[in-house]
């Protein structure tokens, strides 16, 4: 029996089932349609598994230097296992939320594989949903006024570095490790290679990253990819750059061997496992995208700025479309085309806008544009930059590595882009964010009385700096 909606949503990750509740709000019958597990790539194989193991290794990191803080532990060591379980148990308690929100406004949630139909006897329009029940049970035949498509993506490999999970793993495969091995080898040494570089290191993994580019990080301003360059080779990180790896020479035995060229020299690397961290790829097959005019080009759906595709009553968001590949862009690229659904005239997502963060240790943290890219945008620029070592709490915290960097125009006074590497900037980058919103200069931003101590002291600082004027430099 077909069954009408407002909206389905094929996916109910973090973008799908954002933009269902959103769609609930505004009073839209909605269903989402979820292959897997409510909560997406995000909270079952990224974003939160991920830096539960983060939090774990940092810990223990922490208990092997308590001595620092005049706290003796004896030897500490690691139960992997139960760092397992933590992390498990925090999944389910959010997946058990997401849940709960589900009900709460009033969505069908539909667990199979939806496929999008063409002009069919249920509607002359492209649109119609056939779902493949995971219980086997008869196909469900959907019939929305809109859909939205958010189907993810999942990690890419490179020719001939084929996952098989014991030798050749993914970040999927890496979350689910019963135990840490010996040494890993990492290729990519970008955002989630090198996540998986700290936490490893931080474990007591002997680790090796080799990246393309000439340096890790490659999209983070320069001076934060040198810092953490700096960093990750302090807790005996081995970084290789400008490497190019050679599939061909993997050699799979009691471990790994696979060789890279280096600078016109080829070099042999030997590990326990193989981590292939090289990017995400759209999950567009199977969902019936052929049976609509929607553009795919370089594998991702092509959108307009409201998150239509040539189907103009069907919508793409989140990882599906490429761009900055964040959990919490989904959920507002979610929201902006529910908005759009529901004429509500939303403003067009501004990905300037958009805060950006690596949780190793240090972490990372970033919003608006490079100082490398500002000047190629014809910007003359002037810089603030605050280091940590002068910051009471950090210090304190023992963490006192890194600083803040405000990149800002030197005619308009705007600020252009706010860069930091050190503790806890990923909780601290949202200032940053609502300054570029509000359209704030280094000056509103020193004017802003920061609490001491406190590490946002950081930002007050390199708001002075800016102009010259930072008070503990």
């Amino acid at each position: 029996m077909a069954q009408e909606y407002d909206l389905v949503i094929l996916g109910g990750g973090t973008g799908g089932y954002v933009a269902a509740i959103r769609a609930s709000q505004l009073g839209l019958k909605t269903a989402i349609i979820e292959k897997g597990k409510l909560g997406g790539t995000c909270l079952h194989q990224g974003c939160i598994p991920s830096k539960a193991l983060l939090r774990s290794a940092e810990v223990f990191a922490t208990a092997k230097h308590s001595e620092n803080f005049g706290v003796v532990t004896g030897d500490v060591s690691v139960d992997f296992g139960k760092v397992q379980e933590r992390k498990n148990k925090i999944i389910d308690q959010l997946h058990k939320g997401v849940q709960h929100l589900m009900k709460q406004g009033k969505i069908d949630v539909f667990h199979g594989i939806g496929r999008i139909l063409g002009p069919s006897i249920f509607s002359p329009m492209p649109g119609t949903i056939s779902v493949e029940m995971n219980n086997g049970d008869d196909n469900e035949m959907l019939i929305p006024k809109n859909v939205i498509v958010a189907t993810g993506s999942r990690p890419r490999t490179l020719p001939g570095l084929e996952i098989d999970g014991e030798y050749v793993m993914s970040s999927d495969e890496a979350l689910l490790l019963e135990a840490l091995p010996s040494s890993i080898v990492i290729v990519g040494g970008g955002v989630i290679g090198i996540e998986w570089a700290s936490m490893l290191s931080d474990f007591g993994v002997e680790v090796t990253v080799i990246e393309y580019a000439d340096r890790i990080i490659p999209t983070e301003d320069k001076e934060i990819s040198k810092e953490m360059q700096r960093l990750m080779k302090k807790k005996g990180v081995k970084l290789v750059t400008s490497a190019k790896v050679l599939p061909e020479t993997l050699v799979k035995d009691n471990g790994v061997r696979i060789s890279a060229e280096v600078k016109g020299e080829q070099k042999e690397f030997k590990a326990e496992k193989l981590l292939v961290s090289v990017g995400r790829q759209a999950n567009t097959e199977g969902i019936g995208l052929e049976n609509t005019e929607i553009q795919v080009e370089k594998g991702f759906v092509v959108t307009n700025e409201f998150f239509q595709t040539k189907e103009s009553h069907i919508y793409a968001i989140g990882d599906v479309i490429g761009g900055l590949q964040l959990a919490h862009v989904a959920s507002h690229e979610g929201i902006v085309a529910v908005e759009h659904i529901a004429d509500k005239n939303p403003s067009p997502f501004d990905y300037n806008l958009v805060s950006r963060c690596i949780y190793s240790n240090p972490e990372v943290s970033s919003v608006g544009i490079t100082e490398e890219q500002a000047k190629e945008n014809g910007h003359k620029v002037k810089i603030g930059k605050f280091s940590f070592k002068a910051i009471g709490k950090a210090l304190v915290f023992g963490e006192s590595d890194g600083f803040v960097k405000i990149v800002a125009d030197e005619e308009t006074n705007d600020i252009l882009g706010v860069h930091m590497i050190g503790p806890h900037v990923t909780d601290m980058i949202s200032e940053a964010g609502l300054a570029m919103v509000l359209d704030a200069t280094p000056w509103e931003i020193a004017h802003t009385i920061h609490p001491h101590p406190s590490l946002s002291e950081a930002i007050g600082e390199a708001a002075l700096a800016v102009d010259g004027k930072a008070i503990h430099s």
